[in-house]
């Protein structure tokens, strides 16, 4: 899993006037759990970007006024209207212990189906996986040689080494669509 790190800096009272004036000025309340006690602090919101604008999962180094902790990005909080990053929620990892993450799914090779005149459609764009954090890839990638017209790959027929699926396992992850034109010469 890729590594991005977060400065932050304890939160000294909590509550929504507090967060309010945090949000004024240009940072993100936050909570780490998972561990002994929560820890709340805020971080400078240009420092997400590149953890929530992008398809990539992170491991998150949270460095909370020189306190060192692993964490992953467990969710976030949008302002409905504007998209503002409101609050976000982080969970402590450690090596022995699993979480659930959802992992982006990467399509590999070239389907017949399409070269038939089919069209590739994703059905699925990231997966949930449990496992612990050294286990969890940074992408599922998912065959797609074998697709013909009409056919489709499901979670099950998905090979993932020392990690759990927790989508139900009929579930389509991409398909071959089969385009109006040829839907009546197949017959």
């Amino acid at each position: 899993m890729k590594k991005i790190e977060i400065v932050g800096y304890k939160r000294a009272n909590l509550g929504r006037t507090e967060s309010q004036a945090i949000r004024a000025e240009g940072n993100v309340p936050c909570v780490l759990y998972g561990g002994a006690e929560q820890v709340h602090f805020y971080a400078p919101v240009i420092l997400f970007r590149d953890l929530i604008y992008t398809p990539n999962i992170f491991e998150v180094a949270l460095n909370i006024e020189g306190e060192e902790y692993r964490a992953i990005l467990q969710e976030t909080q949008f302002h409905p209207v504007s998209d503002i990053l409101l609050h976000a929620d982080f969970l402590l990892v450690t090596d022995d212990k699993p979480v659930k993450m959802a992992v982006p799914v990467r399509l590999t090779g070239s389907a017949p189906g399409v070269q038939k005149g089919g069209k590739l459609v994703t059905r699925v764009r990231k997966l949930r996986v449990k496992g612990t954090v050294s286990n969890i890839p940074d992408f599922i990638d998912v065959d797609v040689s074998g697709l013909d017209l009409g056919k489709s790959v499901r979670v099950g027929q998905i090979p993932v080494k020392n990690i759990e699926m927790l989508e139900q396992a009929s579930n389509p992850v991409a398909s071959i669509e089969i385009p109006r034109a040829l839907r009546g010469s197949l017959k």
